[in-house]
């Protein structure tokens, strides 16, 4: 779906074709993901799902990102593989140990960000905006956006403690698949901010 909906923009260079696209995998993908979360056994069918859906969103904003900076998209790519690589290795070597305040810590930052998110997207609903300083391409934007790739690429580890102590304890099959949807919760996560931090860092040239 991320691939047709990149190929459908650069066919026809037009906004409008594929937003309506963009905003279906928003909005679906966003109430799939709670379903996932509270039907946990739903998953081997919902995680396919919001992965089509997430794929509408990504190849629509890529293609906007793409067409104002030429070659960001595979560099967004790269360093996204890049990072989830670099923390499964500190992770299966130890580097970083999983304790019960780091796993509380990077849920409070994660569960801080959103809220900043969410805030940000009702104002704009009503036509209001703050904090343009975290948004825009200053010093300060783009610390803010180094700080979310941080603690989104911190979000790996739990990740990874989750799937392998499900594998040690035995948990139901369906929890492969929950194991593999929160991996892809972060994986999206990481790149949509990669994008946001490379094009502000495109933006001060």
């Amino acid at each position: 779906t991320a691939a047709w909906t990149w190929n459908m923009f650069f066919h026809s260079p037009n906004r409008e074709a594929v937003m309506p696209l963009a905003a279906l995998g928003g909005i679906g993908g966003f109430i799939v993901a709670i379903v996932t979360v509270f039907k946990k056994n739903w998953a081997p069918i919902t995680a396919p799902i919001y992965a089509l859906l997430e794929g509408l969103i990504l190849g629509s904003l890529s293609a906007l990102f793409e067409l104002r900076f030429p070659g960001i998209a595979i560099q967004a790519v790269s360093l996204t593989f890049g990072v989830m690589i670099v923390m499964l290795l500190a992770y299966r070597s130890r580097i970083i140990p999983v304790t019960n305040k780091l796993r509380m810590g990077i849920v409070a930052a994660t569960g801080a960000i959103a809220l900043l998110y969410v805030t940000q997207m009702i104002f704009g609903f009503f036509g209001h905006t703050f904090l343009n300083s975290v948004n825009g391409s200053t010093t300060i934007g783009i610390g803010f956006s180094l700080l979310v790739v941080g603690i989104a690429a911190l979000n790996f580890v739990l990740d990874f403690d989750f799937i392998e102590r499900g594998a040690q304890f035995g948990a139901p099959k369906y929890m492969e698949w929950y194991g593999a949807f929160g991996l892809m919760v972060t994986l999206i996560w990481l790149y949509m901010e990669m994008l946001r931090l490379l094009s502000k860092l495109r933006d001060r040239r």
